[in-house]
């Protein structure tokens, strides 16, 4: 798995490099502003980027504006953003891009080393992982009138883990009920959202975020 890791923390940096290569994972380039960020992934079209949102010289959303700007020129490129701060404005804009591996961890997630290293295989492979901070965020949001508000609290933790990436069997696990219970919900939650049901986890993950995106009031 190549890697481009845009960072400006020097230790963290370091840290993450070593973290990815002692696992496995070639890091290709590891940049620390958002100009060095966009060329490097132009150039190495990596299987992943991980991807600090703010980066120099400004520290706003340059990394994340790397990073959208690298989906246009490379459709579906894997993109995991880092961020410091649950930022529904960057979630969202990430989410409307639609196509290809994406993820949003908040950066304390990367003091839990095997969460971290299953979000970059799992956006690398193609799938999603959404902080479960930021789903909770873009499923509350004052949106009373949105479809999400028509579910069930257990329905909105079930699409909570959904929307994490998880499967059937690990959204059960975690909420301590059968798969079977956990379909009955998931079909409720596709009835109430008006989505249609498909048997690939990661599309169906995906068609879940969009709509979610799609539905959140725009700044």
């Amino acid at each position: 798995m190549r890697v481009v890791l845009a960072e400006d923390l020097y230790l963290l940096r370091e840290g993450l490099i070593q973290l990815l290569q002692a696992h496995g994972a070639t890091v290709v380039a590891a940049v620390e502003t958002g100009p060095e960020l966009l060329a490097a992934l132009i150039t190495h079209r990596p299987d992943v980027a991980v991807v600090d949102v703010r980066l120099p010289p400004t520290h706003t959303d340059e990394g994340l504006r790397a990073a959208l700007a690298a989906r246009r020129e490379i459709p579906g490129l894997p993109v995991l953003v880092l961020s410091q701060h649950v930022e529904q404005l960057y979630a969202r804009e990430l989410l409307a891009d639609g196509s290809g591996g994406i993820g949003y961890l908040l950066k304390d997630r990367v003091l839990n080393a095997g969460q971290f290293l299953d979000a970059v295989r799992r956006v690398a492979a193609g799938g999603t992982a959404m902080d479960p901070d930021v789903i909770a965020r873009l499923l509350s949001g004052g949106r009373a009138k949105a479809p999400v508000a028509a579910l069930t609290a257990r329905e909105r933790e079930v699409l909570g883990l959904m929307a994490e990436g998880r499967s059937n069997t690990a959204i059960a696990r975690t909420l301590y009920v059968s798969e079977g219970a956990v379909g009955k919900h998931i079909a409720s939650i596709f009835t109430k959202l008006d989505l249609t049901q498909s048997d690939d986890d990661n599309r169906r993950v995906l068609a879940v975020l969009a709509h979610l995106a799609d539905a959140s009031p725009h700044p």
